[in-house]
């Protein structure tokens, strides 16, 4: 029998933050991949990218190049820590703020967040004055910002588990915490993800039938495919599956067709 191949896709940082997804998941290590630590089983794949925003944007590039996935499911879990929010308490970010260059995102919360939501700020340097009122970790906007290179923002998730606060700092911190932090949450991160696939599940028929018939006519680049996938998972959602009346007479190569896909789609959520 074919095993399934990945739909949905999990980021961790640190290997702490892993291990009980990992074993929620029955996932395995595929050892054949040496540039991350790359677990995988029964439509899961989870990559532990190690720490910061480079880090966590080669990670999610390079899967997401790998395995070439349609219309993915893809969540980054971790820990965060907070001025005063109690430890062990579960957020699903509903902004998330990079420090460093000042960018702002809004992840959607279509898919019904499973726990209270908060702003996550991301620095490249651990924050420990304990002064902002975000949730502060190192990744979440490098996460984000590649992961809408691959998917429609409906599938991307962030969640963040209190680490450490003012009064119990991220000094103390050791890795079996942090796993027993994160295992304590496995049951909404589970349900969350499987109303996201149902979600996603439509996209990845219709969409299929576009990319072949595409992908027949035009040669695009293993780069271009994954963009390709991206396109037209957005274009189904923001037309509510409408047909691409396309001229191909008009659009002689790979990249005029996702320069046209483009205008297409932000043409059409201008009217929505």
């Amino acid at each position: 029998m074919q095993p399934l191949a990945p739909h949905t896709f999990i980021y961790t940082a640190l290997p702490a933050e892993a291990k009980p997804l990992v074993d929620y998941f029955k996932l395995k290590k595929r050892v054949t991949v040496t540039p991350f630590a790359v677990y995988e089983h029964d439509g899961v794949c989870l990559t532990v990218t190690g720490l910061g925003k480079t880090a966590m944007a080669a990670g999610v590039a390079y899967t997401q190049a790998l395995f070439m996935p349609v219309a993915p499911v893809m969540l980054n879990v971790g820990i965060a820590g907070h001025q005063s929010h109690a430890l062990g308490q579960l957020y699903q970010a509903d902004k998330i703020i990079d420090a460093d260059s000042q960018k702002r995102y809004y992840p959607s919360l279509v898919v019904s967040p499973p726990c209270p939501t908060w702003c996550v700020q991301t620095s490249a340097q651990p924050q420990l004055d304990y002064n902002h009122a975000h949730l502060c970790d190192m990744e979440a906007s490098a996460f984000y910002e590649t992961a809408v290179r691959f998917t429609t923002n409906v599938g991307i998730a962030s969640f963040k588990v209190v680490s450490d606060n003012a009064d119990s700092p991220a000094k103390l911190i050791v890795a079996p915490q942090a796993s027993a932090l994160i295992g304590a949450h496995l049951a909404p991160i589970g349900a969350w993800l499987n109303t996201a696939n149902a979600m996603l599940a439509y996209l990845r028929t219709t969409e299929s039938g576009l990319a072949k018939q595409l992908l027949q006519t035009y040669h695009f680049t293993a780069n271009e495919q994954v963009q390709l996938t991206a396109l037209l998972s957005r274009w189904v959602l923001v037309s509510n599956d409408q047909p691409l009346m396309m001229d191909e007479s008009s659009l002689p190569n790979a990249k005029a067709v996702l320069r046209w896909l483009e205008m297409r789609i932000k043409d059409t959520d201008f009217y929505l």
